[in-house]
């Protein structure tokens, strides 16, 4: 296809026809040309359009597709890595370093593909760029418009994404709702792109709410008219309807959706709330996604091979028996600030034949309250020590600042003298060897230099301080250590024999790679001392000296790493580290 007179886009080809590595059976039908998705949401915010996108993708890749996802969030953050987990949740990294919004943990967990810089625009990001160029003198003094310079470069991103990844599809993500100020810029680019690319090269899924009234007990349709109405007010008309339900939706009520939208009727698909979202893949195709997307795309018929996603709802449903994992952090009321690590969880007991019972544990409510403390503040301290107490295995997360920090070393310190079994991420592996420092070393001001914000300790007592590079003045954005790394594992740890069991994951040999994002890192001026009580360094970035994994010897399962195994744990496959954990609780 030719792209318009005017145009500034390029139309990528996809990798079919470049020599790869890898080998994957394409459909017959498939000419070469890279499709693109794009997934809107309507009536309201949090309806699962990363969860959407996510299983329209597996579908794809089980089609025989190599798939790429990239999220447009209207938000002028550059990035989230900044924001509050308590207004956007956990920050996902990927393996080149970008700190994005959760919903790229969807995209890989569902479809198994290693997503990138590319996969993450932000309005802030776009503006950047463009006003920067416009300082350089790029636009030769022409006054700068959201239509066609914000426009273009949002288009330009969506295609560099598409190249760079070498899709055969290339699925979009707008964050945010139709209707949305904000969103407008990106929902003008998708209607520009649609009609630069012509009907068979992109095609439109609107997720949208059917409200139940319970006074009247029946599902209303007006909401989901209003938002694809407002689409067209954009000049986009959907392809399909994915209309989000509580409840059974008839047919009767997707004809009516199909007549007062325009969208055919077997493209009105009801996606009703189910008790995992891994089955949300097997639920859509149930309503012959595939072949839906396929005939719209001239892509030739398509027959998703769908068996991992059947025997991952079998493993699902079988796992019954319950097992209580502690979550002890300080974001204990929004369930998305820790999300891949509790999916992690999820995962790695469902491979055990168990379900994971997540419990709460605010870790600031650990902290012994004063002497006088009234008596309320003292019944919370012993009720969430009893939650804690009742578990089977406690996960200390990551996490900044001195806020409930002395909790989560209290926890590890009852998991060290109580045999619990212990998984410490990022910052829950500085916790755990702050907490053995102070018991074996006998110096209760051993701690880590973050927590010290008034610089009133003598630098012998950091257990954990800055990196080379970093400091307290540093700008926050972008300027941790991001991406993934290479770590040497020390043979007969249990660090070691975790990433035996999967050769996947460490081709056969001690180094893996594993994605981080911090500022500290242990002090080796304490290695040789710790060592000799019994702290066993069983990770290192062997480059620069840098401790990745920290294990106690002579405990079950005490073990914490100063990476994020939870961003690289998937339905179908545990990270190790979660199931060597996850083993030694059950067990």
């Amino acid at each position: 296809m030719i792209p318009p007179k005017g145009s500034n886009t390029q139309f990528p080809k996809s990798s079919a026809g470049k020599k790869r590595m890898e080998t994957r059976l394409r459909p017959a039908g498939f000419d070469g040309q890279a499709r693109f998705i794009v997934v809107t949401g309507g009536v309201c915010s949090s309806l699962g359009k990363g969860i959407a996108i996510s299983s329209i993708g597996a579908i794809m890749k089980a089609c025989g597709f190599k798939v790429f996802v990239q999220k447009l969030d209207p938000y002028l953050n550059v990035d989230p890595g900044t924001m509050s987990p308590f207004q956007h949740g956990e920050v996902f990294v990927t393996d080149d370093g970008a700190e994005t919004d959760l919903d790229l943990g969807h995209y890989e967990r569902f479809i198994d593909e290693p997503m990138s810089r590319h996969s993450t625009v932000t309005t802030g990001q776009v503006y950047l760029d463009v006003l920067g160029r416009e300082r350089k003198g790029d636009f030769l003094g022409g006054t700068i418009q959201v239509v066609p310079h914000i426009t273009d470069a949002i288009k330009r991103r969506i295609m560099e994404a598409a190249e760079a990844s070498r899709a055969d599809i290339m699925m979009v993500e707008i964050g945010g709702t139709v209707g949305d100020i904000e969103g407008q810029p990106f929902l003008e680019a998708v209607r520009q792109l649609k009609s630069e690319l012509g009907p068979t090269r992109l095609f439109h899924v609107h997720l949208t709410l059917l409200p139940y009234l319970k006074g009247s007990k029946e599902l209303k349709t007006k909401p989901t008219q209003h938002s694809v109405g407002e689409l067209r007010r954009h000049g986009l008309q959907p392809d399909m309807i994915l209309a989000r339900a509580d409840y059974r939706v008839s047919p009767e009520l997707l004809a009516k959706i199909s007549r007062f939208t325009d969208v055919a009727p077997a493209a009105v698909i009801p996606a009703l709330t189910v008790s995992s979202i891994y089955d949300v893949p097997l639920n859509y195709q149930k309503h012959d996604i595939a072949r839906i997307i396929g005939e719209k795309l001239e892509l030739g018929p398509l027959t998703p091979d769908m068996s991992e996603w059947e025997r991952g709802r079998e493993r699902h449903e079988s796992a019954v028996k319950p097992v209580t994992i502690a979550l002890v952090g300080k974001y204990t009321e929004l369930e998305d600030a820790y999300l891949s690590v509790i999916e992690a969880i999820k995962t790695s007991a469902v491979h055990t034949g168990h379900k994971a019972e997540i419990v709460w544990v605010d870790s600031e409510l650990l902290e012994k309250p004063v002497s006088d403390a009234d008596a309320e503040v003292q019944l919370a301290y012993r009720e969430e020590w009893k939650k804690l107490e009742s578990c089977k295995g406690i996960v200390v997360p990551g996490g900044f600042g001195i806020r409930g920090t002395e909790g989560k070393i209290a926890a590890a310190h009852y998991a060290r003298t109580n045999k619990v079994p212990y998984l410490g991420l990022c910052l829950g592996s500085q916790i755990l060897a702050i907490e053995f420092a102070r018991a074996m070393l006998k110096d209760s001001e051993l701690t880590s230099e973050e927590f010290d914000e008034a610089g009133e300790l003598s630098r012998s007592k950091y257990v954990v301080h800055f990196l080379p590079g970093q400091h307290a003045g540093r700008a926050k954005g972008g300027t941790l250590r991001l991406g993934a790394y290479k770590c040497t594992l020390k043979e007969g740890t249990k660090a070691f024999e975790a990433y035996g069991f999967d050769k996947l994951t460490t081709g056969g040999v001690k180094d893996i790679s594993e994605r981080h994002r911090h500022r500290y890192e242990f002090n080796n001026a304490l290695r040789k001392k710790l060592e000799e009580k019994g702290l066993v360094f069983s990770g290192e970035w062997e480059e620069q000296g840098i401790m990745e994994i920290v294990e106690l010897k002579g405990h079950p399962f005490m073990l914490g790493s100063q990476f994020h195994p939870e961003f690289k744990s998937r339905p179908h496959r545990p990270h190790p580290l979660f199931a060597a954990f996850m083993k030694a609780v059950v067990s």
